[in-house]
């Protein structure tokens, strides 16, 4: 939780150096729900449910929530998001990076609350027409006495793919992948290609996992945070190169990628861009880059 706290408490301060028009900013990318969505405060890691009726983000300073770190949803009403307000499943702890599944089932997130295995946990809700429904911490097959970060659903419902600093691997936080044996997700591995001696994390597949786009930091609580983009070459990721956004510098804060399941050829991801520019981090809209990788990275 130290090394989550700092990348986004140093987020704040974090300038954004990028050259152009806001006209040409405006092509590449929209912000999302200026002031309803994006606002003074910061907001990360958007997921729109697949009906396309519900954007869920997480906020580390939002007025209003249960308290640490809270869960936020608007509604979609005549055309733009509205009704901004915390979740039900909120607690007094962190409750952070949501994720709806690609069947509108399940909205995952993690937490520290009360009850977990240690440090960050992941959890799900069901959704409901009203609401959530109870949370279910995953358990042991994913969860460790370490940090565990944004649960991504693989498109299949049979896969989990996540970010923790308690399952061993290449060092800090890695991305990790588990399958579902029926009953819980289990057994992760490490996201061949993809971990080094830096912290990745917020990974985010494109396709049915052909490509995946996640954030790297070679220290997350002193260093910027910039996100990546690596093709399958049927075996593992390769090339990892800085995803194509002009906001998405090495010396600023970009992460929480998201595909809209609503619209898969759109990519959510949270960042400082300088116009437009709502508060200290924003959710923005872009093209999902190209897809040129291959199947079989995805286990």
């Amino acid at each position: 939780m130290r090394a989550r706290t700092a990348l986004l408490a140093s987020s704040l301060l974090a300038g954004v150096l990028i050259a152009g028009s806001a006209a040409a900013w405006l092509s590449e990318f929209g912000i999302e729900g200026m002031r309803v969505v994006s606002t003074a405060a910061s907001e990360v890691r958007a997921s729109v449910s697949p009906d396309g009726q519900r954007i869920v983000w997480g906020s580390t300073d939002r007025q209003g929530g249960a308290g640490g770190w809270d869960l936020w949803q608007a509604r979609l009403k005549d055309g733009r998001w509205q009704d901004a307000a915390p979740l039900s499943l909120n607690s007094d702890a962190n409750d952070f990076d949501p994720m709806f599944s690609a069947d509108g089932r399940w909205l995952y997130f993690f937490s520290n609350r009360d009850g977990g295995m240690g440090g960050d946990d992941l959890y799900r809700a069901a959704v409901r027409a009203d609401g959530y429904g109870a949370v279910e911490n995953l358990g042991p097959g994913v969860n460790s006495a370490g940090d565990e970060w944004a649960p991504t659903p693989g498109a299949d419902g049979r896969h989990l793919m996540f970010a923790s600093d308690g399952h061993g691997g290449a060092g800090g936080h890695d991305l990790f992948v588990a399958h579902w044996d029926g009953t819980a997700f289990v057994e992760p591995r490490a996201l061949a290609g993809i971990n080094t001696s830096a912290d990745e994390f917020d990974g985010a597949w494109l396709g049915d996992g052909e490509a995946v786009v996640f954030a790297r930091s070679e220290d997350v609580e002193e260093e910027p945070i910039q996100l990546q983009l690596a093709q399958c070459d049927g075996r593992r990721y390769v090339d990892a190169a800085p995803l194509q956004l002009s906001f998405n510098t090495g010396d600023g804060t970009t992460l929480g990628p998201v595909i809209d399941w609503n619209k898969p050829g759109e990519l959510l991801v949270s960042g400082n861009a300088r116009s437009p520019r709502a508060g200290k981090i924003d959710i923005y809209r872009m093209k999902a880059p190209t897809v040129t990788g291959r199947a079989g990275c995805v286990e």
